[in-house]
């Protein structure tokens, strides 16, 4: 699998690089159906084990035929391992949740507790016909002391060494061919450290994993992109092997990350923006000039009371369903009615954005 042949090849189709998938945390991108995504050029979305877990559940969505027929989406699917939540949830509220050697125990209220160990996190995402596996980390804050970050790489390799010999026990009991199989992403981590970065990356090689994932938060605390970590883990990774810069959305960052040579991308944010009334635009025309600086990338808020009478689309520069057959003054009413409309219509058109983005990304 080579990410300079600008495809990533998966069990339900090729991917073209670089490419954005909208977070389907809980087995839907809100507010939108699998056609809806088509629409906008969605190609993969991204879905998440410590929420799917919990709700439909493993039992349900086994019922149910597996993620991609549950969900009618006929793309790849990449799952999020729960790494993620061992930070938001257990490192930032010890009390929700504890972290040991074995695994993940997450208490999010009440008397249930859910346990994520590298091999069920493994065989939860087989099982749901994930395209693209994620290992099991232990995600980290930027912030969080040496001696965290540390501890975090050494837990991190061994769970991924744990993950691959999972992995490698399923493929072989279900006799999987070279196509038929999922893919496999190891996540460095490290924080700020150069040094840990190395360490964790080199191990990981060493495994050997399909994809490789930025790991732990990609801000400062000033809400900064992290460019110097970014391109460091970049550069720890061999170009024959694609980097998915995790969490990252906000379209000048992932721009930025295009630049430094990572190939994929996922974050809520793009979807959770347009129901909250923040919608995605060109400053100028994407095909007529490349995308450097700071001016090419702005906002529109159909909430304004300047738009009550808009007539035009949100967008000159867009194509999106949205953008074709309706006016931004429609997209204003139907945002001060609160009505679902609203929320479909403004995702759709976001995620145009971002699909659109990509494409010139692509091409330049």
């Amino acid at each position: 699998m080579n990410s300079n042949l600008a495809t990533l090849q998966l069990p339900h189709g090729d991917l073209p690089l670089p490419a954005f998938l909208p977070d389907g945390t809980q087995g839907v991108v809100r507010a939108v159906s699998a056609d809806d995504l088509e629409a906008a050029g969605v190609r993969a979305v991204q879905m998440n084990v410590y929420h799917l877990m919990q709700r439909p559940g493993t039992s349900t969505i086994q019922a149910l035929g597996g993620l991609h027929r549950m969900a009618g989406w006929r793309g790849p699917i990449f799952t999020d391992s729960g790494g993620f939540q061992v930070y938001s949830l257990i490192r930032q509220n010890p009390k929700s949740g504890s972290i040991t050697d074995r695994g993940a125990t997450f208490r999010p209220g009440g008397d249930r507790k859910y346990q994520l160990t590298p091999e069920k996190s493994i065989q939860l995402q087989f099982g749901y016909g994930s395209d693209m596996l994620i290992c099991l980390d232990d995600c980290t804050g930027p912030d969080d002391p040496p001696a965290a970050q540390a501890e975090s790489v050494r837990r991190t390799i061994r769970w991924a060494a744990e993950c691959k010999r999972a992995y490698l026990r399923l493929v072989e009991q279900k006799r999987l061919e070279e196509a038929q199989r999922p893919r496999l992403m190891g996540v460095v981590q490290g924080g700020l450290s150069r040094e840990l970065r190395q360490e964790c990356a080199a191990a990981l090689l060493d495994i050997g994993f399909d994809a490789y994932g930025y790991g732990g938060w990609p801000l400062d605390s000033q809400g900064q992109l992290l460019t110097e970590m970014l391109a460091t883990v970049r550069e720890l990774v061999p170009r024959q092997f694609p980097v998915h810069a995790l969490g990252v959305g906000h379209p000048p960052s992932v721009a930025a990350c295009v630049g430094l040579g990572y190939e994929l991308f996922d974050s809520t944010m793009p979807t959770r923006d347009a129901r909250h009334g923040r919608l995605y635009t060109f400053r100028r025309d994407p095909a007529a000039a490349p995308l450097v600086g700071a001016d090419w990338f702005g906002y529109v808020y159909p909430g304004d009371d300047k738009h009550v009478k808009a007539a035009g689309p949100v967008s000159s520069h867009c194509d999106c369903p949205t953008c074709r057959r309706y006016s931004l003054g429609y997209l204003h009413h139907l945002f001060k009615l609160n009505d679902n409309l609203y929320f479909r219509l403004a995702t759709v058109h976001n995620l145009r954005f971002m699909t659109m983005l990509m494409e010139h990304l692509r091409l330049s």
